[in-house]
This record gives structure tokens, sequence and C-alpha cells, in this order.
């Protein structure tokens, strides 16, 4: 929630190539931890090292990769951009499951170690930079001094980033959006393996399965029909069918009846992934270029709540609907409810307005008063 919004500040004032090398960097020491030693010494610093490291790079890669395609790219081009983006990430994630299932056991940290460097390097040699760094005269001062106006001016640019998002309608609308739908998302994800055992006795295999359906169908919606649709329909109306069939799938999880319906419900896994890169377009074009970073952090901080509220309700729900003490027989209850937040969402999305273009104007108009202050 704290880390979020303030990389996408920096992004933007220090530029992206360092920030994306930082968190994407740090993912490998947690399983360098475990490539040297599996014991269970080990194991307790590879997860205070994959806490740090989950703090700063989980979301933040995406938020700043997303800005760095901005930089580059025109905006009527961003959501096919955004939805190769997020398409290539479903794809490595169904290559590194497969992966880890048929690799030995031995080699798997090492392998993911490899890729992780590989991508650390490749970034450090052929990224090309797209901010200009201003680099500002600093007088003499003590380190006292340095360390409260380097607080001030973070908070500055945090309270910049919130009056933008609050005062642009696009924003305001996605940012609520944006919550409601990860409230829910998040909650289902939280107790979906726990539930599909106690329910129906899935183990994790079958688990994998339900994860390999929606993967492989992300590919595919991703890299060739949001492209297709996005400008026929525009981000807004991709983003209103995306939630409906995450609404779908949550009460068919909820609902369902049968061992079979988990895997239909997973099927609509396919269509929800949109959600994503639909939201990352809807904020680019809401947002001008020098704020891409700061916006799109800022929107990520609010997913971060919704991500730390969410499991804190569905845990004890969805155990409650699952014991002997249930109020009436309904033991997915809990997925029901996690619906209804996403159902929300559909509501706010249907007041976007998919013709509203980027505020340039009134983000420089309020800008200008906030630099005044500091």
């Amino acid at each position: 929630m704290v880390v979020l919004p303030l990389l996408g500040q920096l992004a933007d004032e220090y530029g992206r190539k360092p920030l994306l090398l930082i968190t994407v960097s740090t993912s490998m020491f947690p399983f360098a931890v475990l490539a040297c030693n599996q014991s269970r010494d080990a194991v307790y610093v590879y997860y205070v090292l994959r806490t740090i490291s989950f703090i700063l790079s989980q979301g933040s890669i995406f938020c700043i990769a997303i800005a760095y395609a901005a930089d580059i790219i025109k905006e009527e081009n961003r959501a096919t951009a955004f939805s190769w983006i997020t398409g290539f990430f479903s794809a490595s994630h169904v290559v590194g499951n497969l992966l880890a299932r048929f690799l030995p056991e031995k080699y798997i940290f090492v392998v993911s170690i490899a890729l992780l460097i590989f991508g650390s390097v490749y970034m450090y040699f052929f990224l090309v930079e797209t901010v200009e760094r201003v680099d500002k005269m600093e007088r003499d001062s003590t380190f006292l001094t340095k360390i409260i106006n380097v607080t001030r001016k973070r908070y500055e640019s945090m309270r910049y980033a919130a009056v933008v998002v609050f005062r642009s309608p696009t924003l305001r609308v996605i940012s609520f959006v944006s919550f409601f739908y990860e409230l829910g998302m998040s909650g289902i994800s939280s107790v979906l393996l726990f539930y599909l055992k106690a329910v129906f006795g899935f183990n994790k295999n079958q688990y994998s399965e339900i994860l390999s359906v929606v993967g492989i169908g992300a590919i595919f919606s991703q890299i060739l029909v949001l492209p297709l649709l996005s400008p026929l329909v525009g981000e807004g109306v991709i983003l209103c069918i995306a939630l409906l069939a995450s609404i779908a799938y949550g009460l068919l999880y909820g609902l369902a009846w049968a061992s079979w319906v988990p895997y239909l419900s997973a099927a609509f896994g396919a269509i929800y992934v949109l959600v994503k890169p639909a939201t990352y377009a809807v904020i680019s074009r809401g947002s001008s270029s020098v704020n891409q970073g700061k916006v799109q952090g800022f929107i990520a901080g609010v997913q971060s709540i919704a991500s730390l509220l969410s499991p804190l309700a569905m845990s004890p729900l969805t155990s409650w609907f699952l014991s002997t003490d249930a109020p009436f027989n309904c033991k997915g209850f809990s997925i029901i409810v996690a619906s209804v937040s996403m159902m929300i969402a559909l509501c706010f999305a249907c007041l976007l307005k998919p013709a509203e273009k980027s505020g340039h104007d009134s983000e420089e108009e309020i800008e200008a008063p906030l630099l005044g202050e500091s």
C-alpha cells in the first residue's frame, strides 16, 4: 500500500529503467537462498527475503512497465500494447508451471535464478530510458535537513497524485472499479483452494489444472481478442464485459453443485483477465504523460488496500459456512459475497465515458499550486 505509489512517483522523477532493475533484481535473492540450502533455517530466511521482495516488486513491475509502454506508444494503440504485456505475463505463468512440474526438483531454483538474472541483464543493456531526468543542484545542508526535505517532497508528490486522481472523473471512477474488483477477486483467490478441497476434495493437481485452463485462455484473449475488439468498442465496453465474466466466474464457484462446475467457472477466466489491460488503458488515457507512474502507482496502492482487507473477511466467512454451525446450507456463500463486490465494480464501470480524453491541462492547474506550496 505504501511502496507502490512511492515507486510510481520515483519512476516519473528518476526514470523507468533504474526502478525496473531494482524491482526485478530483488526477486532473485530469495530463490538463491533455497538454491544453496533447503534446511529449515534457510526456509525462514527465504520467507523474510521473499516478503521484502514482494513489497518492492509485487505489482510495481506492472505499474512501471505500463508507464514505460505509455511513454513510447501512441494513445490509441496502448490498450493493445498493455494487453500484450499482460498476455505474455499469463504465458510466462503457464510455461513456469510446466517447468516446475517437469524439471527435477534440484534444478528448479537454479533455472529460476538464471531466468531472473537474464531479465535484469537484458534490461540493463537493451532497455532505453524514456524519462529525461533533471538533476537539481542542492545546497549544502545537514543530514537531518535532507531527510526532512525528502520526506516533504514525497508527501507533496503523494498528495499531488491523489488530487489528480480524484479531480479527474475518469480516474476517480476507475479507482473505485479497481478497488471493488480487487476486493472481490483477491477474496476469491485467497480461499478458493481451501473451498474446493473442502467441498469437492480437490487436490493441488486439480487446482493446477484449473489454473492452466485460466492461463491458456488468458493468453488467447489478451494477445488476440482484446487487440481486435479495442478499436471497435473501446476499453470501457471491454472492461464491462470482463467484469460481467468475473461475476459469472464467482457465482458459478459459489453455487457449484458438482465437481465439473469449477472447470466451467474457470473458463470465464479467459474473459475476466481482460479487466487488467482494460483498466491500465483507461488509467493511461486519463492521465498525462508526465504522471503515468504516479497515477498507475496510486491506483495500484488502492488495489493493495483491497487485497489486504478482503482476506480478513473472506477467510473466517468461508470457514463459518463450511462448518456445521453455518446459518444455512450454502458452502460457497463467501464467494457469492465476493461476487457482489465485483457487481459494484461493474456499476462504477458503467459510469465511464469512453470518449473522455486525458486531462493534461487540468493536471497542470493542479500541479501549479502544489509546487507553489512546496
